[in-house]
């Protein structure tokens, strides 16, 4: 008898299990929508909030003038948003202020020099609003100072996932910032996944318990829902069904759009297995990882040269992306200028990724 009701357990829950896929497979999913960039402003200049945000996997290493190039070209953005993965043990912050002053102060926006006729820290441009930080995985929100613009509940909260990680500063999860600006509710979140081809499914789950974790100590059924949210970082998806060789190949002919279908993050997504309803800029710059540190060239290392077995591990691919989600697109409406790696900057073995993202509320009747 007991061996009749494990039986029949067994096949109800075969059954309920089917069922469940098949509900699964029938939910509607919208998967990443691809935007084109704008060059020109939607809004004709009017914008509510103009955003600019980098995600940048800095490999350990810290090279000022690359802060420099990162965060020099963001002087019509009314807050900038840095997401930084793989961190060396430095002050990023103060770094990251110094290199604004250095490239966002005019002589015009100077109203105040000390006795020895040097710039008072306290004029820049930009200042520091928020910052997450979890060892080498980082996000920081820097806004105009004289913007004169409230903020307003502003939470940080984190998330690691994996094992060692954190104990060679190469710690993966995410770090994020929740806060209201000009009367806009948004939430940043910067990430670091787990790494190679195979660990597609890892990624998934890792982005699953990610959106579920953060900022859950906050929630109440009162509460309302994020308006905005822009999630960038080293999400380690990669270009997989097709060798590094031929991936590179078209790399040089400057036909790297026909690998958007190779992409694991597209292809997870169209699945509905993570970033449903999320936007994302048209792929159309290099894929970003890997390089070989010190040049423009991708990893030429043995694993490469010698030892063809592992060549799926060095296919160059997006790894470094920035998505972003209107809640709801008739209360707030969104134009994308730009979205582009940042191929100048050489000390990590990945590039950059920037974003202009410009927002505009609509008028309630």
């Amino acid at each position: 008898m007991g061996n009749w009701n494990t039986t029949f357990a067994c096949k109800r829950s075969k059954s309920m299990r089917k069922q469940m896929d098949s509900m699964n497979h029938n939910t509607h999913h919208e998967g990443i929508r691809t935007v084109k960039v704008n060059k020109v402003c939607d809004f004709s200049g009017n914008s509510d909030l103009c955003i600019c945000a980098v995600t940048w996997n800095m490999n350990g290493q810290m090279v000022y003038e690359d802060l420099v190039e990162l965060v020099g070209s963001n002087s019509k953005s009314d807050l900038l948003v840095v997401g930084l993965q793989e961190v060396p043990r430095k002050n990023i912050a103060r770094l990251l202020e110094t290199a604004l002053v250095d490239t966002h102060v005019k002589p015009y926006t100077v109203d105040r020099v000390d006795q020895d006729h040097k710039i008072d820290m306290k004029c820049s441009l930009e200042c520091l609003l928020g910052k997450a930080i979890m060892q080498s995985l980082q996000l920081y929100v820097f806004g105009r100072q004289n913007s004169g613009l409230p903020i307003k509940e502003l939470k940080v909260d984190k998330h690691s996932v994996g094992g060692c990680g954190g104990l060679i500063r190469r710690k993966k999860g995410a770090v994020a910032i929740c806060m209201s600006y000009n009367g806009i509710r948004m939430v940043f979140i910067s990430c670091h996944l787990s790494a190679h081809a195979r660990n597609v499914e890892e990624r998934n789950s890792q982005c699953r318990h990610i959106s579920h974790s953060l900022f859950s100590k906050y929630r109440n059924p009162y509460s309302r829902p994020a308006q905005v949210t822009v999630w960038l970082g080293d999400l380690n998806y990669r270009i997989q069904g097709i060798e590094t060789h031929p991936v590179r190949n078209l790399i040089q002919k400057n036909l790297h759009r026909f690998l958007t279908s190779k992409d694991q993050l597209l292809q997870e997504a169209e699945r509905g297995q993570v970033f449903d309803g999320y936007c994302e800029g048209t792929l159309t710059f290099k894929p970003t990882y890997k390089y070989d540190v010190g040049s423009s060239k991708y990893d030429t290392s043995y694993k490469v040269t010698e030892f063809s077995l592992f060549s799926c591990v060095r296919v160059p691919s997006w790894t470094d992306r920035i998505l972003f989600k209107i809640q709801d697109m008739e209360e707030i409406r969104a134009s994308l200028h730009s979205y582009e790696s940042v191929d100048d900057i050489h000390s990590s073995d990945h590039k950059p990724v920037k974003a202009h993202l410009c927002l505009k509320v609509n008028e309630q009747p």
